[in-house]
């Protein structure tokens, strides 16, 4: 998609000025031309275009879609419902990308193509869902079981950003008390020291710390930011991303648990794309990429290929070796009693659950370890500042 600025004039003689966004120049002055403008210039803008400007959050992806249901519900047609919904944006990028899905949606352009064009503000299981919709008259729906499924997945970031919040103040004062000991407790007891040669080993490599910490911190400030930003770039390359990606649902202790919570995920996305008539090979790659795992995502290549040559889907996913045994029996009952889309919403109420129990059990897990890491630290200095304190203790008793 790109963005072309341009110069017309309309059918009384007016000049406009304003922007479009198209796949290319022929698609541009096709748009000029079925506004009825006559194009005198334009150029491609070299800036990003409000599609990539700004992204939906969950919350905002919630609120339209039980707008959009409770209008069509009420009878409002699309177009009107559309026009509601751009008035009603409080944020200037998210209201220039309604008002355009407006006038797309006005020209006879489908809702579903319309959003095509914003992929990077609406995701593609969402825009995959209205063109569902749309194809089997059910958009209003759609649109609730939108609504739901975004409440939901809402309702699990909250739990885990409150479940996370006592682990990160923890985390801040252990670094707050680390920095502490070593930039104002150390040099004390250092300075104890008439020959700082006779310092033993953990005392020296303790004093080096905090000196390195009084002296060149902007250096660690560096180190810092190198690691993150190498980190980040890491996980762009796909061999990094992927053997990442596995440990994370392979690992020793969190495994199990971070596949509950993607096991929740996919049965509650499953669920709401199968019952709404969406072929089982595309639920299954769209259900995948929901996930943004990499290693899962590659898995379930092998399961669509393996579908699509008459192989049950419960026995496909049976061989990822993915899930737990019992989601792979439900899916088995579920293709056995023709009843596949209600088992699955079940399920997917049941692993929501069980992913708010996995997040807990995760950060109570990263708790002990962090208390365990301040109490080595505060150890080791007490290790290295006691022979000092010994030390003058000895010369008091001495005199």
């Amino acid at each position: 998609m790109k963005k072309f600025s341009y110069v017309a004039q309309d059918a009384k003689g007016k000049q406009v000025k304003g922007t479009i966004n198209a796949e290319d120049e022929k698609a541009f002055l096709k748009i000029i031309q079925e506004k009825g403008l006559y194009c005198q210039d334009y150029k491609e803008s070299s800036t990003d275009n409000t599609q990539t400007a700004y992204k939906f959050k969950i919350t905002e992806l919630a609120f339209i879609c039980r707008q959009l249901s409770a209008m069509l519900t009420s009878g409002l047609t699309l177009v009107k419902s559309i026009d509601i919904m751009k008035d009603e944006q409080e944020n200037e990028k998210a209201k220039a990308i309604w008002v355009d899905i407006y006038e797309n949606v006005q020209k006879g352009e489908s809702f579903s193509e319309s959003l095509k064009k914003y992929d990077s503000a609406f995701p593609n299981f969402l825009i995959a869902m209205i063109s569902a919709g749309e194809s089997s008259g059910s958009l209003d729906v759609i649109m609730q079981k939108m609504s739901e499924y975004y409440a939901s997945q809402n309702k699990i970031k909250n739990i885990i950003k409150g479940a996370l919040t006592y682990p990160i103040i923890l985390a801040v004062l252990c670094v707050v008390i680390v920095m502490f000991l070593f930039i104002f407790i150390m040099p004390t007891f250092i300075a104890m020291y008439e020959d700082p040669s006779k310092m033993p080993l953990l005392t020296k490599i303790l004093a080096a710390i905090s000196d390195f910490l009084k002296t060149k911190w902007y250096l660690l400030i560096i180190i810092v930011a190198a690691l993150v930003f190498g980190i980040r770039y890491a996980l762009k390359v796909p061999d990094i991303r992927y053997k990442f990606d596995r440990l994370k649902v392979k690992g020793p202790g969190f495994g199990p648990l971070v596949t509950k919570i993607y096991t929740g995920r996919f049965a509650s996305t499953l669920s709401s794309l199968y019952s709404s008539g969406i072929p089982m090979v595309e639920c299954l790659e769209k259900a995948s990429d929901v996930l943004d795992n990499a290693y899962i995502s590659k898995k379930f290549e092998d399961v669509v290929d393996e579908v699509k040559q008459g192989e049950t889907l419960s026995g496909a996913i049976t061989r990822t070796e993915l899930f737990e045994s019992m989601f792979c029996s439900v899916i088995y009952v579920g293709e056995e009693s023709g009843a596949l889309d209600t088992i699955l919403q079940k399920t997917a109420e049941y692993y929501e659950e069980e992913s708010s129990s996995a997040v807990q059990r995760l950060v109570g897990m990263v708790e002990p370890m962090l208390l365990i890491f301040m109490g080595l630290i505060i150890g080791m200095v007490v290790g290295g500042v006691y022979p000092a304190l010994y030390g003058s203790m000895e010369g008091i008793e001495d005199e």
